[in-house]
């Protein structure tokens, strides 16, 4: 007797039962789901990508730089620092300014010498040319005849009268020189009471001394034109009457052209004299312009500020470090290498270096320098077992420190070895 063995049957899904099971399906609970599998992934992502590579070495360090300490040629006090730390400056940018009162009054000085061995330059210089015109006169009058010896002697009173009237100009600007000497004398006394008194600045007076030192210079320009005047209406007399005389002898006239020769030679002299005098006049005068120059303290790079040393109002000496500047785009990581591993380092080798503050973002770099002699592991590493190792400097430069990298930050690095 067969048996029937039906199959079970499933139930029939109403309208109803479908209603239900789709109310069981909250869709507000796929929104954390789909977070949860995102986030699963991305864990997985900066997992693996932050696991030390097994084809690099690995090693820690700081970043260091290349500091400039940059200091002023010429002591003095300090008027104005334009820059703090962490500013950036320009190459050439004025980044200390020192005060520069008392060195525009040695300026002020030195111009006033220059101006008297200027001064005294061209009395040399005129007496050569009367002395050469005198030679000149002597050397025709030995080839005249007696009958020129009136026009010889009408020439040689013109020359008399031009010495005397040179002479008293002279006097008359020696004179004048001497009454501004005076007033600048009696106006730095003034303004020295004035200064004791506590009423003008130290500045002040100094312009008032400066002038009073060119007076001086002045005046002593002007005695030194009267001399020369002087000279010249002697010599005028003196051909006055040589030529009054010198138709009786010839050889009156050879002594003359002698005489005027020896003169000429002494003119000369002098004249190069007083150019050594402007030449060194000049040359202080330069040095001072100089050191003006020199109180504008210049970064010498582009970069940034590390440290500032100084305050306005402080003074300083020569050669003193008032700021210290760094190139941010030279940059580098300094670690070290153990010594059983630095035989895979190579300067040049590629590497990565990364910050604490963008660990997921390598920054590009390369070998630049291995230390030449091994050292113990540095001495804030505090257990023994630790500090036995020998080990190896590396410096990893930086390719492009885009800012980021800067000097005293920790960081690690790895060296590709592949």
């Amino acid at each position: 007797m067969s048996q029937l063995i039906s199959q079970p049957q499933k139930p029939a899904q109403t309208p109803e039962f479908s209603a239900k099971v789709r109310r069981k399906v909250n869709p507000r609970l796929l929104i954390p789901l789909g977070l949860i599998i995102v986030g699963a992934v991305g864990f997985s992502i900066w997992y693996f990508s932050s696991r030390p590579r097994t084809d690099a070495l690995q090693l820690s360090g700081r970043i260091e730089g290349y500091p400039i300490n940059v200091g002023a040629k010429v002591g003095g006090r300090i008027e104005l620092v334009t820059v703090r730390e962490g500013d950036s400056v320009r190459k050439n940018e004025t980044i200390v300014r020192l005060d520069d009162a008392e060195i525009q009054a040695q300026l002020q000085g030195a111009n006033a010498r220059l101006s008297a061995a200027q001064q005294q330059e061209q009395q040399a210089r005129l007496q050569i040319a009367v002395a050469q015109s005198q030679i000149e006169e002597a050397q025709f009058n030995l080839q005249q005849s007696q009958g020129d010896a009136q026009g010889r002697i009408a020439q040689a009173e013109a020359n008399v009268a031009a010495a005397e009237a040179q002479l008293n100009q002279t006097q008359a600007q020696f004179i004048e020189a001497r009454s501004q000497l005076d007033l600048a004398q009696k106006e730095r006394d003034r303004f020295q009471q004035l200064l004791q008194a506590g009423v003008i600045t130290q500045q002040q007076f100094d312009q008032t001394q400066a002038t009073f030192q060119t007076a001086q210079a002045t005046l002593q320009s002007r005695e030194a034109a009267i001399s020369a005047a002087q000279r010249q209406v002697n010599a005028a007399q003196g051909g006055l009457v040589q030529a009054q005389t010198a138709s009786l002898n010839p050889n009156i006239r050879n002594t003359q052209l002698n005489a005027l020769r020896r003169q000429l030679d002494v003119a000369r002299s002098q004249l190069a004299i007083a150019q050594a005098e402007v030449k060194n006049a000049q040359a202080t005068r330069q040095q001072i312009q100089a050191q003006i120059t020199d109180l504008n303290v210049v970064s010498p790079i582009d970069g940034v500020v590390l440290t500032r040393s100084v305050e306005p109002g402080e003074v300083v000496a020569t050669g003193k470090t008032l700021l210290t500047v760094i190139d941010p785009n030279t940059v580098y990581l300094r670690g070290f290498i153990p010594g059983g591993q630095i035989g895979n380092v190579r300067v040049g080798q590629r590497a990565n270096v990364f910050l604490d503050s963008a660990p997921d973002r390598p920054l590009a770099a390369r070998v630049t320098a291995i230390d030449t002699q091994a050292s113990f592991t540095p001495e804030n590493i505090y257990f023994r077992e630790d500090r036995v190792r020998q080990v190896f400097g590396v410096k990893l430069s930086i390719d492009d420190p885009q800012g980021f990298a800067k000097p005293g930050m920790p960081a690690d690095g790895e060296i590709l070895t592949q």
